[in-house]
């Protein structure tokens, strides 16, 4: 009986000085007029979308997580969104260490997984809120392409985005609310969600997305960032002066030129997170191998063939071997900011 009271006074004291290190950590992530401030300082996101799902395996996991951050940091990532929260702490603790912040998604029906059907994810708000890891809060992920999941109306689920949005607020006070939209969100869109502090939008309009921010400014005054973009590096047909095949030139210089546009739109933009870290070989057919193909919707525009081979996204490949475009995104993501 000592030993077991012991060891619960022990792990009380570390959970709550655990908890007292992480609310001195905490910083307050604001937006103001076009940007993301944290601590009252603008804050450009420099991101990549990260879903580390190893070779023969269909499921997330942080084994590499070491070798992960280490090679984001040569990169000069600031910012990695995920699509599903990161519950293990030690993770957020390795990745707050690094420097490094997370926009973390939440998915409407994810079987009572901190998702937003049963709100769940308010346990997750509340428990993680004044970790220094997260930046903010992202509801869905360019579900504007799947109204029958939400009885044939999308409107059903702006409704929903501006329920969890204001259940956040009040919640967390300290970090805004955005939502990842495929491509420009409508005039509907943006009055339904009023609740929504700023907006990502997945975009693929070839290699050329410089078009995207005058819209969007003609639209709104709230911040946005592209929370998706790039290409992969696999041509299903030869085009454009590329072979077909594996292409990591084709896919280098697609990103030189998003990334140009993005960076020359910085008063409009907040940033861009690029699809995605690495390639993940559980998508279009057998995880033991590189398959061609897969599906996604709205993907005409992927340069330079208007086909997504989904498991040839990543900057580096499954092996954590840097692809060309890797050295893209070092170049533009280090260099000095104005």
């Amino acid at each position: 009986m000592k030993l077991r009271l012991t060891y619960i006074f022990m792990f009380g004291v570390l959970s709550l000085s655990y908890s007292c290190m992480q609310h001195l950590d905490a910083e307050l992530v604001s937006v103001k007029n076009r940007q993301l401030r944290i601590d009252e300082k603008p804050y450009f996101i420099k991101g990549v979308c990260y879903n580390p799902v190893e070779k023969g395996r269909t499921e997330r996991d942080f084994s590499n997580i070491d070798l992960d951050l280490d090679l984001m940091k040569q990169a000069g990532v600031n910012t990695i969104r995920v699509y599903m929260p990161i519950a293990e702490v030690l993770v957020l603790d390795k990745i707050a260490a690094a420097g490094i912040k997370v926009i973390t998604s939440f998915g409407y029906n994810q079987e009572g997984r901190y998702d937003i059907v049963t709100g769940s994810y308010l346990d997750y708000v509340n428990t993680y809120k004044n970790h220094k890891a997260i930046l903010l809060w992202e509801l869905g992920n360019e579900y504007n392409y799947h109204p029958e999941w939400f009885d044939g109306d999308i409107n059903n689920w702006y409704n929903s985005l501006q329920d969890a949005a204001d259940a956040i607020h009040q919640n967390d006070p300290n970090h805004p609310v955005a939502s990842a939209h495929g491509e420009l969100p409508d005039s509907r869109a943006l009055a339904a969600a009023t609740n929504i502090d700023l907006w990502g939008l997945n975009v693929y309009r070839w290699d050329n997305p410089e078009k995207i921010f005058k819209q969007w400014s003609e639209l709104s005054e709230k911040p946005m960032y592209l929370s998706e973009a790039g290409s992969d590096s696999y041509m299903t047909v030869a085009g454009h002066g590329f072979s077909k095949g594996e292409n990591q030139k084709a896919q280098a210089e697609s990103l030189k030129n998003i990334l140009n546009d993005v960076f020359e739109h910085k008063a409009i933009s907040i940033g861009v997170l690029v699809f995605s870290f690495t390639d993940e070989l559980w998508k279009a057919g057998n995880p033991d191998i590189q398959d061609v193909g897969g599906w996604a919707p709205a993907s005409s525009g992927v340069p330079y063939d208007g086909t997504a081979n989904e498991e040839y996204w990543g900057i580096l490949d499954i092996n954590r071997d840097k692809k060309a475009a890797f050295y893209v995104l070092e170049e533009f993501y280090n260099a000095p900011q104005d």
